[in-house]
């Protein structure tokens, strides 16, 4: 079958139906991970089955009530680029795959992976937030968007796009499963910052002109950047509060730590000075 007879309800079913598959092996992992006694929060489940179902819906062209082809668009970017790699990356898939995996290869290779130099630099927040808000400026504020209408197979290959990118992206700011260097809670941050205010100028240049090629009524055009700038809003301010919490919880370690390490040095010095 060539491309120009792959309709776009297939292209968009078959990219669905990568979902199931996916959200059934985790669940799976985590059920078997219960059953050998092991604790896994069933809020990670959920936020597995509802980025999969988010991801799913939006590549079959789930667009809100009353609004225009590039209202639906937009509402398809949120969802399929932030919305559901912010779900599923709180899921924590990979770590859920380290620990049901029996020790062994695949483990290994596994962790190899995740922990080799090649990873690290993809997961560095900069590098991410480049190839994520880079192609998404090259989409919009080049002729790739109105080229991309009626060819099903390059769409396809953009809704794939836009959820690795928003993926690693997500997972570069979050860092919540194992990786093998950690950057500081400011780089994150003022990568997150950096990305929301590309995506906000994006949202506000879209506002006042279409994306070359396209000529999308004025009042669809301004209802689909408003959900861009709201919604991206709405999803950083997301990420913010992962990044908030994980500060919180490290602070608050460290403080508890210290105060152990102050207690102990104390009872040693009062053991001292008694000449025992």
């Amino acid at each position: 079958m060539t491309p120009e007879h792959v309709g776009p309800g297939t292209a968009a079913a078959v990219l669905a139906l990568l979902a199931l598959p996916a959200v059934a092996a985790y669940l799976a992992a985590a059920t078997r991970l219960r059953r050998r006694g092991d604790a896994w929060p069933r809020a990670r489940d959920a936020a597995c089955a509802a980025g999969g179902t988010a991801w799913a819906w939006a590549v079959l062209g789930g667009t809100p009530p009353g609004g225009g082809p590039f209202t639906a668009h937009m509402a398809q970017h949120l969802v399929t680029g932030m919305a559901a790699p912010l779900l599923l990356v709180l899921a924590r898939p990979l770590t859920l795959a380290l620990r049901a995996l029996r020790p062994g290869g695949v483990r290994r290779r596994l962790l190899a992976v995740a922990h080799s130099r090649p990873a690290a630099w993809a997961a560095f927040p900069p590098l991410a937030a480049a190839l994520d808000l880079g192609g998404l400026w090259l989409l919009h504020r080049t002729g790739l968007f109105a080229a991309l209408h009626h060819r099903p197979l390059p769409h396809a290959a953009v809704h794939a796009h836009a959820l690795a990118a928003g993926a690693l992206f997500t997972f570069a700011v979050c860092q919540l499963d194992p990786v093998r260097h950690r950057w500081s809670p400011a780089v994150r941050g003022t990568t997150l910052l950096a990305a929301g205010t590309a995506h906000a100028v994006l949202a506000k240049s879209l506002y006042a002109t279409p994306p070359p090629g396209t000529a999308f009524a004025a009042a669809d055009l301004h209802t689909g950047a408003r959900l861009l700038y709201y919604g991206g809003d709405l999803v950083e301010l997301a990420l913010a509060a992962v990044l908030a919490v994980q500060w919180y919880t490290a602070t608050g370690r460290a403080h508890r730590a210290a105060r152990r390490v102050r207690a102990a040095g104390g009872g040693v010095r009062d053991v001292a000075g008694t000449g025992c």
